[in-house]
C-alpha cells in the first residue's frame, strides 16, 4: 500500500527534524571532544578523566557519523487501546528530545520497543495497526510502503510470511555495489529471533545460499553490543570471516549499524605480527587442519628437549672444563617435564637443576685447588673433614658467574632451547629429519612430505592455528619482564609519594576541617592513575594480544574451519559464547566439516543450539532450481531454501570447446570467446540495471589466463572500478564464498567439480552467488545436474 503525497510530505518534515537532532548531537559530541583534547596539565586524576572523556566522545561521534544514510526507516502505528498513542519511529540509533523529558524521537532498532517492527504479522499484530517503511535517499524521503496488520482496518499481504514485502523486494532488486549492505530495515521474523537470541552458549545458524546468514551474524554482533554493552565492551566481539575479500565486502555493515568496536579478522590474521599470505597445496592444507597436528607439534617440542649421548663438556672462563653426563641431564629433564608447564617456563627448572650441578662441580674443584695450594699449613681435623671450605654465599657467587658464562648458556640452550613458535615451526617444516620424527605414529606413510617446504617460505593461513598451538605449548618465561614491571611500579609509587608530599605542603595553610588529599588518595592509587593509557579500544588491544579472550565470537562460513582452527577459536572464547554461521552443504575445504556435532562435541559436548534459516532472499527461483539439482547430488536429504522472488530470466549456458578439455586448448578457446560473452552480460546489466557487479568464477587453473583476457577487455571498454559502470571480478569459487553479485559467469564447471573431493559443493556455491543473472561456460561435457540450463543463441538471450 502506497501513502498519499500529503503523508510523504509529513514524513519528510519528521525525518528532517530527526536530522536536525542528529546534527545537534554531533555538534555537542564534537565540542566536548575538542574540549577534552585541548585540556592539558593538571593532576593525574584529571589526566585519567580527560582520556576517558576523549574515548567516550570519539566513540559517540564515530557512531553519529556512521548513521547518516537511512537514519530513520520505519514507523509503527498502534491500534486503539494499545499502550502509547503516539507512533514509534524506528532507526539506526536512538534520538531523544532533551527539552521534553528525553522523549524518544527515534527508537534504536535493537531496543525492545522496536521489536514489533520485525515480528508483527496480520495473524499476530502485537498491537500494531500499521507498519510503515520509509525509503530515503540521503536526507530526503523518496517513498513510503505501508502494511495494514489490523484485519479490520483493510487489506494486508502475507507472502511467505514476509514483513515489509515491498521494502524487502525493493532492497533485493537493488543493484550491488561491491560492498555488503545492512538489512536493518528489512529483517524478517526468523532472522530477528536469531539476532536477539541470548549470547550464552554456542548458537549454530544453518542456512542455505541467500538466506542472509552473514547479515544476521553482523546484526547479531551489533545487537549484542547494544544490549550487553557492559559485559562485552571490555572484552570485545570477534567476527571471523573466510578471507580478506569477504572482510572488505562486509566492512561497512557494522559501522552503518552504529558499532565501530568489533574486530573483523580471518583465522590467518589471529597471530599478531604475522602476515599469512602464502598458499598451501590442498594436501598440505588438509593435513595441517587435522586434530592430529596437535600431537605432531607436541612431539616437535619434546624433540627439542635433548640430553647428550654420553657427556657434554662445558669449557668455562679460567680454562676449567665442567661436565654434564647423560644421567644427570635425564633427571633434570624429567623434573622439568613433571611440572607440566609449557616448554619455555619448564626450561627454568631444567636449567636451574643443571646450574646447581655445574656449581657443585666448580666449587668442589675450587676447594681442591685451595687445599693443593696450601700443603705446608697444618689444618685441624675438623677443618679437613668437617664440611666445605666455601659457604653458601660463595656457592651462590660461583653459580651466578656460571649462569652468565657464554659457554654455559650455549650448552643449556643446546639441550633445552628457549624457542618461539615461529622458530620451531620453521625448523620443523624445513627439516626432513625433524618432520619424520615428529609425525611418526601420527601421520600415515609419506604424508609428512606434503608439509616440507623451502626455508624462507611465506607463512600460510593454515600455519596460524599451528603457531597458536605452539605458543601454548612453549609458553613464555616472563620472570624478567615481571621483575622489570615491579621495578617500574616501585619507581612510579615513589614518584607518587613525592607528588603527595608536595600537595601536603600546600595543605598546611588549610583549615583542619578541610578534606585532605591523603584522605581520598594514597600513593598506590595515584600511581595506578598515573599509568599511561593506551587509548585503544578492546578490539584494537585484542588485535595486538594473542592471548586475548573475547566476550563473544561470531564465525561466518564456519563449516570451512579445520579442527585446528576450532582449537584456536575456542581458546579465544573460553566462555563458549559463540554464534556460528554456515551451511554444511557448501563446505569446500577438505579440512572442513559436514556435521556441526563433529566439530563442537570435543568442546561443548551436545550443549549447543541449532537454528535454521529457510528462506532464500538473494537467489532468484530460476537459478535456485538449477542449483537444487546440484544439491541433490551432494545429499538427497538436503533441501534447498525457498526463493522469495523470480528474476524473469533463466540461466544460460554456452559450450566453447567441443570434443576436448585439454588445458592449452581450453585456454585458447576461452581467450577467443569469453570476453565477448562477458561483454554481452555487461551490456545487459547496463541496459537493464544501469550498472552493477559481475563475477567470472573459474577454476584456479584458469584464473590467470581469464584475468589477463578480461583485463584487456575492461580497459578497451573503459570500465571504471570507481564509477557507475558495471564492475568485473575474476575469482575462484573459494574466494567468492559469502559474496554476491548482480550477474555471474561460471566457467568450466566440470573442472570445478573435479578439482577436489568436495567439488560438487564448490559448484553449488558458484551457482548461488548471483542475484539476477547466471551464465555457464562449458569447456567439456557439462555435469549431469546442469542439463537444465537453457541454451540461448547468445549470452544475453
Amino acid at each position: 500500500m502506497t501513502a498519499e503525497p500529503t503523508e510523504l510530505a509529513a514524513e519528510q518534515r519528521y525525518v528532517s527534524s530527526l536530522y536536525e537532532r542528529l546534527d545537534a548531537e554531533r555538534d555537542l559530541a564534537d565540542r566536548r571532544l575538542t574540549e577534552a583534547l585541548r585540556s592539558t596539565g593538571g593532576p593525574p586524576q584529571a589526566a585519567a578523566e580527560r582520556e576517558a572523556a576523549t574515548a567516550t566522545y570519539s566513540d559517540r561521534l564515530a557512531q553519529l557519523k556512521s548513521v547518516e544514510q537511512g537514519l530513520c526507516f520505519g514507523r509503527l502505528d498502534f491500534s486503539e487501546g494499545h499502550d502509547g498513542d503516539s507512533p514509534i519511529y524506528v532507526g539506526r540509533v536512538g534520538l531523544f528530545d532533551t527539552e521534553d523529558d528525553y522523549r524518544p524521537l527515534l527508537v534504536d532498532w535493537r531496543a525492545p520497543a522496536a521489536r514489533p517492527f520485525y515480528l508483527a504479522t496480520a495473524a499476530s499484530p502485537e498491537g500494531v495497526r500499521r507498519r510503515r517503511h520509509l525509503r530515503t535517499l540521503s536526507r530526503r524521503v523518496v517513498g513510503l510502503d505501508d502494511e495494514v496488520l489490523d484485519l479490520a482496518a483493510g487489506e494486508h499481504t502475507d507472502h511467505l510470511g514476509l514483513a515489509g514485502e515491498a521494502a524487502l523486494l525493493s532492497a533485493l532488486e537493488r543493484r550491488r555495489t561491491g560492498e555488503m549492505s545492512d538489512i536493518v530495515a528489512t529483517i524478517q521474523a526468523e532472522q530477528d529471533a536469531i539476532i536477539r537470541a541470548e549470547p550464552s552458549g554456542v548458537l549454530v545458524v544453518q542456512g542455505g545460499p541467500g538466506t542472509g546468514k552473514t547479515a544476521v551474524a553482523l546484526h547479531r554482533a551489533a545487537y549484542l553490543l547494544y544490549t550487553y554493552r557492559r559485559q562485552l565492551t571490555s572484552r570485545g566481539v570477534l567476527v571471523v570471516g573466510p578471507n580478506s575479500t569477504f572482510l572488505r565486502y562486509i566492512g561497512q555493515v557494522l559501522p552503518s549499524l552504529g558499532e565501530t568496536g568489533v574486530l573483523l579478522a580471518t583465522v590467518g590474521e589471529l597471530f599478531p605480527g604475522l602476515s599469512a599470505t602464502g598458499l598451501d597445496t590442498p594436501e598440505a592444507a588438509e593435513i595441517k587442519g587435522r586434530i592430529g597436528m596437535a600431537d605432531v607439534l607436541a612431539n616437535a617440542v619434546r624433540d627439542r628437549q635433548l640430553v647428550p649421548d654420553d657427556r657434554l663438556e662445558v669449557p668455562v672462563e679460567g680454562g676449567e672444563v665442567l661436565v654434564l653426563d647423560r644421567a644427570t641431564c635425564e633427571r633434570a629433564r624429567a623434573k622439568a617435564r613433571d611440572t607440566l608447564r609449557p616448554h619455555n617456563v619448564a626450561r627454568r627448572v631444567f636449567t636451574e637443576r643443571l646450574l646447581d650441578v655445574l656449581a657443585d662441580q666448580s666449587v668442589s674443584r675450587l676447594e681442591s685447588r685451595v687445599l693443593d695450594d696450601l700443603p705446608d699449613i697444618p689444618l685441624a681435623a675438623d677443618e679437613v673433614d668437617g664440611g666445605p671450605m666455601l659457604d653458601a654465599r660463595d656457592h651462590a657467587t660461583v653459580r651466578q658467574e656460571l649462569a652468565e658464562d657464554p659457554a654455559v648458556r650455549e650448552a643449556l640452550q643446546s639441550l633445552w632451547p628457549k624457542l618461539t613458535a615461529q622458530e620451531l615451526l620453521s625448523d620443523l617444516f624445513t627439516s626432513k629429519e625433524r618432520l619424520e620424527s615428529a609425525t611418526a605414529g601420527v601421520l600415515g606413510g609419506d604424508e609428512w612430505r606434503s608439509l616440507l617446504r623451502a626455508p624462507g617460505a611465506w607463512w600460510t593461513p593454515g600455519d596460524v592455528p599451528l603457531l597458536d598451538e605452539l605458543a601454548e605449548l612453549l609458553g613464555e618465561d616472563d620472570t624478567e619482564a615481571r621483575a622489570r614491571r615491579e621495578r617500574q611500579r616501585r619507581e612510579e609509587r615513589a614518584y607518587a609519594e613525592g607528588v603527595l608530599h608536595v600537595l601536603e605542603q600546600d595543605e598546611e595553610i588549610l583549615d583542619e576541617e578541610v578534606v585532605r588529599v591523603r584522605d581520598v588518595l594514597d600513593a598506590e592509587l595515584l600511581a595506578e592513575r598515573q599509568e599511561a593509557s593506551s587509548g585503544l579500544t578492546a578490539a584494537q588491544r585484542a588485535a595486538l594480544d594473542r592471548s586475548w579472550t573475547f566476550g563473544h565470537v561470531i564465525v561466518d562460513e564456519a563449516q570451512e574451519l579445520s579442527a585446528m582452527d576450532w582449537r584456536l577459536l575456542m581458546r579465544r572464547c573460553p566462555s563458549r559464547s559463540m554464534t556460528l554461521v554456515g551451511d554444511v552443504s557448501q563446505t569446500g575445504s577438505a579440512a572442513g566439516t559436514s556435521a556441526w556435532g563433529d566439530v563442537l562435541r570435543p568442546y561443548v559436548d551436545d550443549r549447543w543450539r541449532l537454528r535454521e534459516l529457510t528462506v532464500n532472499y538473494r537467489t532468484p527461483s530460476e537459478i535456485m532450481e538449477l542449483a537444487a539439482a546440484v544439491l541433490a547430488d551432494i545429499d538427497p536429504e538436503l533441501s534447498a531454501p525457498v526463493s522469495v522472488r523470480d528474476a524473469g530470466v533463466s540461466p544460460w549456458q554456452r559450450r566453447v570447446l567441443p570434443g576436448t578439455d585439454a588445458t592449452d586448448a581450453t585456454a585458447a578457446a576461452l581467450a577467443a570467446e569469453l570476453p565477448s560473452l562477458v561483454t554481452e552480460e555487461l551490456a545487459t546489466l547496463t541496459r537493464e540495471r544501469g550498472g552493477g557487479t559481475l563475477a567470472v568464477l573459474c577454476p584456479a587453473s584458469l584464473e590467470g589466463r581469464v584475468s589477463a583476457e578480461l583485463a584487456g577487455m575492461r580497459e578497451a571498454a573503459g570500465l571504471d572500478e570507481a564509477g557507475e559502470n558495471p564492475r568485473v571480478s575474476v575469482l575462484t569459487v573459494d574466494r567468492a564464498k559469502g559474496l554476491e553479485f548482480d550477474a555471474v559467469v561460471l566457467v568450466a564447471p566440470h573442472e570445478i567439480v573435479a578439482a577436489s573431493s568436495r567439488g560438487s559443493n564448490d559448484l553449488y556455491v558458484g551457482l548461488t552467488r548471483a542475484t539476477q543473472r547466471l551464465g555457464i561456460v562449458h569447456t567439456a561435457p557439462p555435469p549431469p545436474a546442469l542439463s537444465g540450463a537453457q541454451k540461448p543463441s547468445s549470452a544475453g538471450g
